[in-house]
């Protein structure tokens, strides 16, 4: 049985578009992969940034307390 000329190029032409739709959903991926990355690293750098600004706040409060416990004669740990 001879094969058809007309649904061999019909399957070609569908066989080439799935594969141009499979190369962009493959390149709209690794944009999308890189992108979340590029995210992770971010979150990362202000977790970071976030830990020091809570150390320098601790920091600060305590020599608050001091500064306000002196100024009024007392010692913390004096009680």
């Amino acid at each position: 049985m001879p094969e058809d000329p007309i649904a061999h190029s019909e399957l070609a032409a569908l066989t080439r578009r799935f594969e141009e739709v499979a190369e962009k959903h493959d390149r709209e991926f690794g944009i999308v992969k890189s992108d979340l990355t590029a995210v992770r690293l971010q979150i990362g750098n202000l977790d970071q940034k976030v830990e020091a600004l809570d150390k320098k706040i601790d920091r600060n409060q305590a020599q608050i307390i001091e500064l306000l416990t002196q100024l009024v004669g007392r010692r913390p740990d004096a009680d």
